[in-house]
């Protein structure tokens, strides 16, 4: 690897001397220099002057990039031999590069690093010469990706891994590509509990570290870290709840006490600060912050009655919150498939499945309970019927409402097309009994139509993550922010047909030779923020909780959407990006999330920029007759 090593300092510089997880470089102003936030027409107009040059960087490197992967794909097979490869001089294959492409490759990465580092600090520097502090302490709950996950285990097969992140650290990839046998049996969990196998403890990383970076170089919380801490926030008065993902809220609370932990941090941090806390949950988190909210007052539980949310909670943003399921993650847990792994070509899909297969994927999906709570919430109410689709458009030639469609309906395994509501039952149909079981004991997608079903719904856990089986908090003072991204392509429905090869262990498989008209790969993309659509992100807050049997105490909402208005040179997007996760860098959402923080969220106006009010007017739930 040090010929690699030697060519990436040549091309674009050394950078062995930066720290793994270095915070973005400061940009604390001089004395009497102002403050301004940097905008996004700046940025384009530095990234547009290298465009053309660029092209022909991007196609020679290209290149070189795709003989190196194809023959890391194709080393077992004789098609290349890897060894060989590894032997070139790269010294000498540097200097046939032309000098041209080499420099366009240093000054755009040096680009692309400012791009990265765009506003780091600047946000909270800009507030704070407004007078804006930091006022009621922070916690924060993130998502799937956010929370490394770490080995505890001290088992034989584990002790090579101990206190070493088998998710979200370099040492899951280097765990997946040397031993994937291993880290599939430490990453699942047993398919009859829920709970760790034996001899196996995965834990969730603790503090800021886990969930600042995802990997070295792959940032996720820590440009909020940054600003809040302009503010004057620190471990004293902000705390990062994180947790194992990939258990149910039930099994996180009987495995990891997670809510009782959780209760208790934010009852200390009343008390320590004399303010009520802010609660701040990104995507997956927002459904686990759902779930306390009924597991805190419930008898029995946490056992802190009706009122404990309007003591202890000020507000509760709602970053990008998958409140009605995810519905790339039906795909998931059927064929192993997301539009991700559909629109690859040929050649990477030979490669992916040699290294991980569709039926690995779906089993390891399947055995991490947790992740089954992203499946779609509402059914045929929310997401259409065969016919309709509350957000469908007037020049569509195929609905929405048809979830999962079939280009050939024949048999058991490829029956008519099917609606949401359709596809759980086929699901569950074509799944293994203990996967089934897990399912319907953990979790609930339908939808309450009355307040009394409502009312009984909170004494049963399985409903505790559906926002349209049960009631927000009875907490009138509470104000929840609904800040999510809008207006980058999500996947939407799909076309599948019956899986015919015969080393295949599945049944259907999505149709990815069919690209015709919307569609693209077997994948038909809708809107929202590239992994959540639009419904599910905000349906709830710009409708559901406006309707009085699941918000009886009148709790404020406000939304803030956001557009996806990317930097092209930037690779998370800039400072408008309206991604799922890159949205957590975003200039605006740092802004928003420092005014709440700081007691300033009264000033804070509401902005629609999508169509959801009229998508949502249309969804079939209704206020009680």
């Amino acid at each position: 690897m040090s010929n690699f090593s030697t060519l990436r300092r040549r091309v674009l510089g050394d950078s062995s001397s930066e720290p793994s997880r270095a915070p973005s470089p400061s940009l604390a102003p001089k004395d009497g220099e102002p403050v301004t936030l940097i905008s996004s027409s700046k940025l384009q107009k530095l990234s547009k002057r290298r465009s053309k040059r660029r092209q022909w960087l991007v196609f020679g490197l290209g290149g070189l990039f795709g003989i190196i992967v194809a023959a890391f794909f194709a080393q077992q097979h004789d098609v290349i031999n890897l060894e060989g490869l590894m032997d070139i001089n790269l010294d000498s294959l540097l200097d046939a590069i032309p000098a041209g492409i080499v420099n366009d490759a240093r000054d755009i990465t040096r680009h692309e690093r400012e791009t990265v580092n765009y506003d780091s600090f600047s946000v909270g520097l800009h507030l704070q010469s407004q007078g804006v502090k930091a006022r009621h302490p922070v916690i924060m709950i993130p998502g799937v990706i956010s929370t490394g996950l770490e080995s505890w285990g001290t088992e034989e097969i584990s002790r090579q891994y101990f206190r070493k992140r088998l998710w979200g650290s370099w040492s899951m990839m280097r765990a997946l590509i040397m031993d994937k046998a291993s880290w599939k049996k430490h990453i699942m969990l047993d398919k009859l509990t829920g709970l760790d196998p034996p001899g196996i403890k995965l834990r969730a990383a603790q503090g800021f570290d886990a969930a600042d970076f995802f990997i070295t170089g792959y940032w996720i919380w820590s440009k909020i870290l940054e600003n809040l801490a302009t503010l004057g926030y620190d471990p004293s008065n902000a705390f990062t709840a994180a947790y194992d993902w990939r258990l149910s809220c039930e099994k996180l609370e009987l495995r990891d006490h997670y809510f009782t932990r959780l209760k208790a941090h934010i009852e200390t941090g009343v008390q320590t600060s004399g303010e009520k806390v802010v609660l701040v949950s990104h995507s997956m988190g927002s459904q686990v912050l759902f779930y306390f909210l009924h597991w805190v007052e419930a008898q029995g539980h946490g056992g802190g009655g009706s009122k404990w949310v309007d003591t202890f909670v000020d507000s509760w943003i709602n970053i990008s919150g998958s409140m009605l399921g995810a519905l790339k993650g039906y795909p998931a847990v059927l064929s192993g498939e997301m539009k991700d792994t559909a629109q690859l070509n040929a050649f990477a899909v030979y490669g992916l499945e040699k290294f991980l297969a569709k039926h690995e994927r779906v089993e390891i999906f399947r055995a991490m309970p947790g992740a089954s709570s992203m499946l779609p919430i509402g059914g045929n109410a929310v997401w259409g019927n065969k016919t309709f689709a509350p957000d469908d458009h007037a020049n569509q030639t195929v609905s929405y409402g048809t979830f999962i469609n079939f280009k050939e309906s024949n048999s058991s395994q490829s029956p008519a097309n099917l609606t949401v509501d359709e596809s759980h039952l086929y699901l569950m149909e074509h799944s293994d009994t203990w996967y089934q079981d897990q399912v319907k004991s953990t979790y609930s997608y339908g939808v309450a139509h009355s307040r009394a079903e409502v009312e009984k719904n909170a004494k049963d856990p399985r409903k505790w993550m559906n926002p349209l089986e049960t009631r927000l908090p009875l907490a009138p003072h509470l104000k929840i922010y609904c800040f999510y991204g809008v207006g980058k392509p999500t996947e939407r429905s799909y076309w599948y047909r019956e899986d015919r090869d015969p080393t295949s262990q599945l049944n259907v498989t999505i149709d990815t030779s069919l690209t015709l008209g919307e569609i693209d790969h077997g994948v038909i993309m809708g809107e929202g923020d590239g992994t959540v659509p639009l419904l599910s992100n905000g349906y709830m807050c710009a409708r559901g909780w406006r309707i009085n049997r699941y918000n009886p105490a009148g709790v404020k909402i406000k939304v803030y959407e956001m557009p996806h208005e990317p930097d092209r040179f930037s690779p998370r997007g800039g400072p408008n990006t309206g991604d799922h996760v890159d949205i957590l860098g975003r200039a605006s959402l740092n802004d928003l999330i420092l005014r709440v923080a700081g007691g300033k969220g009264n000033h804070i106006e509401e902005n629609y920029v999508s169509n959801i009010r009229e998508y949502a007017e249309k969804v079939k739930i209704y206020e009680d007759t």
